[in-house]
């Protein structure tokens, strides 16, 4: 009896130690990995919609509309140098594979897709971990508004149409979802 207290008691200041130094090292390093993680937003806007000069969050429409359509993150207006709006660039959460796939859209005032870009995910490395290379995500460059982006096995035909990544189809089906959320929520609040 005696040795089964000692060793419990063992055991809490192990787990006591661990979890106050786990905790004072999620303390010191919130910040950084806060400022990265804004930093890799801002890239990922600046690539999605390179036109653009400035973002601005939409806080109301990204709000209103988040209740309506939860896989709906950020939605930032784009402006050029005299703030003008060009586009929009929304953030979308959809489920992949291994996970959550986060997918920055923008969109031009024009109705086309100026650029796509997968920020975070849990995909399998070496198959649908190939949704961030910049061969994949250039597929859905120049597609209208108009017409949902469809994923096809073979190759493209139609002018929505994107070739799945080989043995990742869930994957690009669930980057192609997250590209068509944010094309309807251009279509039905931004469009002109």
């Amino acid at each position: 009896m005696n040795e089964t207290l000692k060793l419990g008691l063992v055991l809490l200041i192990v787990t006591a130690v661990s979890a106050t130094i786990l905790g004072i090292s999620n303390f010191v390093t919130a910040d950084k990995i806060a400022e990265a993680d804004k930093l890799a937003n801002d890239s990922a806007r600046k690539e999605a919609l390179s036109v653009a000069e400035d973002f601005e969050l939409l806080i109301e429409e990204t709000e209103k509309i988040k209740k309506i359509n939860p896989e709906v993150l950020e939605i930032y207006e784009g402006l050029d140098g005299s703030g003008e709006t060009i586009g929009y660039v929304i953030k979308t959460e959809v489920l992949g594979f291994g996970g959550d796939i986060e997918v920055m859209t923008g969109i031009s005032l024009e109705g086309k897709i100026t650029g796509m870009k997968v920020l975070d995910h849990a995909e399998t490395p070496g198959l649908g971990a190939r949704a961030t290379e910049p061969e994949f995500q250039e597929k859905f460059n120049d597609k209208s508004v108009d017409e949902s982006i469809v994923v096809v096995n073979s190759e493209p035909v139609g002018g929505n149409e994107v070739l799945a990544i080989t043995s990742a189809t869930i994957t690009t089906d669930a980057v192609a979802q997250g590209v068509n959320i944010a094309r309807e929520i251009f279509v039905d609040n931004f469009a002109k």
